[in-house]
């Protein structure tokens, strides 16, 4: 069965759902090194204030995927492009699993960084695969389940490094991705794009692109400091909570990590909000949930309480899952030709302030505790709260 970007098929709900955990799973190979970072960083020789590096390198991998694999879905077919990137996501994960030095489990984090970019394949295919009316809801169920992988990485990763060691992650994750590639193949329809333009053109054309289109600029911004002090907090939480103030080992790590998982929930929600036209609002709205998520965090620490550190993980995961999905229901419905690049543009650029955030975390917490990491995250979504002033003035 083969389709073209002009007339989106009809698709049930098992696609959308393989879709979903294709973006799920795709995207938690980014996370699983989160909460491991102390163990990996031991287990290979790596200094602790290089640490974070574990997290920021797949990140990088994974920038660099978006910009010279995603566009790919412009002009190949799309079930084959999902396959062969899922492929390279396992053998880069095979390698984590075997690395016995920094170097080599660095190379494997950028490997399997690359190859984690099957998610942003697999959101364009649902946005084309949905009928316009419903393309927010459909979007956001798939972004839902690409935020479900990320949440729940950390948590999966850190109960099986509890009871396996940290290797098994690695191992588990690429048999589950080859697993993925098959079930893929099976039951995915295929989809031939319209484009024809050589692979050179196609990613000489991004820059051009970002640079004429505003809606994509803005959005992108946004979430490039909403995904900073995403990456910021959740690489430095696991420092916080594994120190003497609340002691916990990586069994109490990854229940704390399970209060992220909550804030999928909003995916589909805040999918409503945007068909009914309120994202303008809304992403104000999001920004300041994030800023208030942060200072409850900071209470949290202040307080030595658990519980109100994951009610402000709580409540920042619900406003960037939030302003996700309003960032991506506006950017597909520029142009259904470029969709591939143009997510790959969005996503790129606000994973760029992600492995910015990750970097950070160590050494911010590492120098000045909690209370650097709460200054710098809030300062970082009061840039975007500035310019989200301006659409107030000028209209993109």
């Amino acid at each position: 069965m083969t389709q073209s970007t002009d007339a989106a098929p009809a698709a049930g709900a098992l696609t959308f759902f393989l879709l979903a955990l294709a973006a799920g799973l795709g995207a938690a190979n980014l996370y699983y090194a989160q909460p491991l970072i102390a163990l990996i960083a031991d287990d290979i020789g790596l200094d602790e204030t290089l640490a974070s590096l574990v997290v920021t390198v797949g990140q990088i991998g994974y920038i660099l995927g978006l910009l010279l694999l995603v566009p790919l879905g412009d002009i190949l077919e799309n079930r084959r492009l999902i396959g062969s990137i899922i492929l390279a996501a396992a053998a880069g994960l095979g390698l984590a699993f075997a690395s016995t030095t920094p170097s080599l489990f660095l190379l494997a984090a950028l490997v399997y960084g690359i190859g984690s970019v099957v998610a942003q394949v697999a959101v364009p295919f649902a946005a084309h695969l949905a009928r316009p009316e419903e393309r927010g809801r459909k979007v956001g169920s798939v972004v839902s389940g690409l935020m479900t992988g990320i949440l729940l990485a950390r948590p999966v990763s850190s109960m099986v490094a509890h009871w396996f060691g940290w290797r098994a992650v690695f191992l588990i994750a690429a048999l589950a991705m080859l697993a993925l590639a098959v079930g893929l193949r099976a039951a995915l329809p295929q989809r031939h794009p319209g484009g024809k333009a050589t692979y050179r053109a196609l990613v000489g054309s991004l820059w051009p692109l970002m640079r004429s289109q505003p809606v994509l600029r803005r959005r992108a911004a946004y979430q490039a400091t909403m995904f900073g002090a995403f990456t910021l907090f959740w690489t430095a939480v696991p420092l916080l909570l594994s120190a003497p103030q609340f002691g916990l080992g990586q069994q109490g790590i990854a229940i704390f990590a399970l209060a992220g998982a909550a804030s999928v929930v909003i995916s589909p929600l805040a999918g409503w909000f945007a068909d009914r036209g309120f994202s303008r609002a809304a992403t104000g709205v999001a920004l300041l949930l994030a800023i208030a998520g942060f200072l409850v965090t900071e209470l949290g620490a202040a307080m030595s309480s658990v519980v109100v550190l994951a009610i402000g993980a709580i409540v920042l995961d619900c406003a960037v899952t939030a302003n996700l999905v309003f960032g991506q229901r506006a950017i597909f419905m520029l142009a259904p030709e470029i969709r591939s690049r143009l997510n790959a543009l969005y996503i790129a650029t606000f994973f760029f302030g992600g492995a910015l955030g990750s970097a950070l975390a160590s050494p911010l917490y590492e120098r000045g505790g909690w209370g650097a990491v709460t200054i710098a995250g809030i300062t970082i979504i009061a840039l975007a709260l500035a310019y989200y002033t301006t659409e107030f003035r000028r209209r993109d």
